[in-house]
């Protein structure tokens, strides 16, 4: 492999939009003053920090802005504050994002407990619980082994496999929230009897236990009749949500943020934190080179750990001009940005990337977006990108739930925050929005 190759093929992994960056990650940049101030170690982490009960608290944003990497900034903040933390990602093992309900949840979260805490604590309530329904869930665990015959490794790892049922499964998933459904008080009290066993045990410099839940703002959202799975989860079993006896963080979908239950979510949860887009627009249209610079630097950590030594407007990239388009059209979105090199990347032979591989790379996410909108909703962009407000409706939030839309934020001269709407750039080259921008009022 040439030399050539070598590093083009460490570019393109390099930008890899679908792997949160570790705390402590020397890609990281601290975007905090171009997103409005808004900072996670400060709003969530304080208020673990400061408070005498535990607390929950939401976290939302759009679907790959960063919000993952700043959870796992928030448990290293934390880890080195004297608090335990057990992160895990809710749609890796446990829960469909396409299908899912409140069950789910409290499974995911029994068997990730169980997982990171058992050798700190005594899990038998949690084991006596399953094992008085395990009539009834063996056949939805898909095995025939009785529990008794197990020993305490193989008893959890059953909690394992219901909920790899849940994800996997959907023609049982109905069934084990049918039969777990009854008794997800019990399983709660069991699950806390656990913790608070865990605490008594908490290694020497840690005197609180903290449980993040990411990942649940990928929820689709589902209506039953009236109501939705969002309502379902995040107010209908709110206080089921609230009760493990530790701080919580969950993540929830932008769209419940944003819904018409905004105050009641307020009302249970306090103030969900979102993390906003980086800015590099103003709401008038100008660049904000602040913000720009920004996303220069995202992109030149990551190229740097193996072209140190290449300028980024010429060596890597053909032009300013060339890379400076790439980070309007990213809408300050992290992982569009990152989709885009990395596409970009994909259509080089050779470095610099040309005008022509990152024109090709828009042009291809453009159709993306173009076909994620549907055909009466044109007319809501165009009035969006030029009001930069939205109206508190279901179609304004599953354009903000399919990132058609985004929110960015700014401190005003008096140090208020400001917040506004645009459309993703990538629709401004779309036929059927300058249409509708056409035919506005």
């Amino acid at each position: 492999m040439s030399n050539n190759t070598e590093l083009l093929k460490n570019l393109y992994n390099a930008f890899n939009p679908f792997q949160p960056l570790p705390a402590g990650d020397p890609n990281y940049v601290d975007c905090q003053d171009v997103r409005g101030d808004a900072d996670i170690l400060e709003e969530l982490g304080n208020r673990i920090q400061l408070a005498n009960q535990n607390t929950c608290q939401l976290y939302s944003g759009h679907r790959g802005a960063g919000k993952s990497t700043e959870l796992l900034r928030l448990k290293e903040y934390l880890e080195a504050r004297q608090c335990y933390v057990v992160y895990f990602a809710a749609d890796e093992e446990d829960i469909d994002s396409e299908d899912a309900q409140y069950t789910d949840i409290l499974l995911a979260c029994t068997r990730r407990l169980l997982k990171d805490l058992r050798t700190m604590g005594n899990p038998q309530p949690v084991i006596n619980w399953l094992k008085d329904r395990w009539q009834d869930l063996k056949d939805l665990a898909l095995t025939e082994i009785q529990i008794e015959d197990m020993n305490v490794e193989m008893q959890i790892s059953q909690f394992a496999k219901l909920t790899a049922n849940l994800r996997a499964v959907p023609e049982l998933r109905q069934q084990i929230r049918e039969k777990v459904n009854p008794h997800t008080v019990t399983l709660i009290k069991v699950l806390n009897e656990f913790i608070a066993d865990v605490k008594k045990r908490l290694p020497a410099n840690c005197n609180q236990l903290a449980v993040i839940v990411d990942n649940l703002d990928r929820m689709v959202l589902v209506k039953d009749g009236d109501r939705t799975n969002y309502e379902e989860v995040f107010l209908d079993r709110c206080e089921q949500l609230k009760a493990l006896d530790c701080h919580l963080i969950y993540t929830v979908p932008i769209a419940m943020v944003y819904s018409t239950r905004a105050t009641d979510l307020r009302d249970i949860y306090g103030d969900p934190q979102i993390l906003p887009m980086v800015m590099v627009r103003t709401p008038t249209g100008e660049i904000y080179q602040p913000g720009i610079k920004k996303v220069k630097e995202v992109i030149s950590r990551r190229i740097k750990q193996f072209a140190p030594d290449k300028p980024l407007e010429t060596a890597i990239f053909d032009s300013a001009e060339t890379l400076e388009r790439l980070c309007l059209m990213s809408g300050g979105h992290v992982r569009n940005l990152l989709l885009l090199t990395q596409d970009a990347i994909g259509r080089t032979q050779d470095l610099p990337i040309s005008e022509r591989a990152v024109r090709r790379a828009i042009t291809q996410a453009r159709d993306t977006y173009r076909r994620a909108v549907e055909n009466h909703q044109w007319t809501l962009l165009a009035e969006v990108s030029h009001s930069k407000r939205i109206i508190n409706d279901d179609q304004y939030r599953n354009l903000m739930f399919n990132r058609c839309l985004l929110e960015y934020r700014y401190l005003d001269e008096e140090g208020e925050m400001q917040r506004w709407y645009d459309i993703h750039p990538l629709i401004q080259g779309i036929q059927e929005f300058k249409e509708a921008v056409e035919n506005l009022p």
